[in-house]
């Protein structure tokens, strides 16, 4: 184990990779998986709270994710994948949550002609001023389609993380993205929030 994990308080394990986690919880597991608390706690929350919208049950689903990730006995092996295991779990925890609270209506299903939208439009929608409509956007598509596009254009994941949080090939992500945004412009165009 390198010796500068040893002098590194908990505060700046924010810094530290998975590998060097994992050396360290070869002996001790304790600090290790405090590491792993600070280094994901806040993306986590963040990304419970865009999809939850409250503080509360944000904070909730994050303690209860660093709960089952104390039980995962596998969280600190070699091929264990910590960020996207533990970004699965926030998103199924929140799907849920939203899912037990949210009213049962009919989603709209309409869909648009794949080059009417690309990707930078989209883009332009989440880095835009239209949080507020963006978010009430989302709301309107299925669990699905909000969540990889939350992935990718709120947490900023790559493609291949987002494979490796919702347990699917790469070609799977790409088509699964494409029909969410086209979804979401067509959304947000019905609402006449886009151009």
């Amino acid at each position: 184990m390198s010796a500068n994990l040893q002098l590194l308080k908990p505060e700046h394990s924010a810094s530290w990779t998975e590998a060097d986690i994992k050396k360290l919880a070869a002996t001790n597991s304790r600090a290790a998986m405090e590491a792993v608390i600070q280094k994901y706690r806040d993306q986590l929350y963040f990304h419970a709270r865009y999809i939850v919208k409250d503080h509360q049950e944000a904070y909730d689903v994050v303690q209860e994710v660093f709960i089952k990730a104390m039980r995962e006995g596998r969280i600190f092996d070699d091929e264990f994948k910590i960020k996207a295991w533990l970004f699965r779990v926030t998103s199924n925890l929140c799907f849920n949550q939203v899912r037990n609270r949210k009213r049962r209506g009919a989603i709209l299903e309409s869909m648009v002609k794949p080059e009417s939208f690309s990707a930078d439009q989209v883009e332009s929608v989440f880095a835009g001023e239209q949080r507020e409509e963006l978010g009430a956007a989302l709301d309107l598509l299925s669990d699905d389609h909000k969540e990889i596009l939350v992935l990718r254009y709120y947490d900023d994941l790559s493609y291949a993380e987002i494979a490796e949080v919702l347990q699917v090939k790469l070609g799977t992500v790409m088509s699964r993205l494409s029909r969410a945004r086209m979804r979401l412009m067509a959304v947000m165009e019905e609402s006449e929030l886009v151009n």
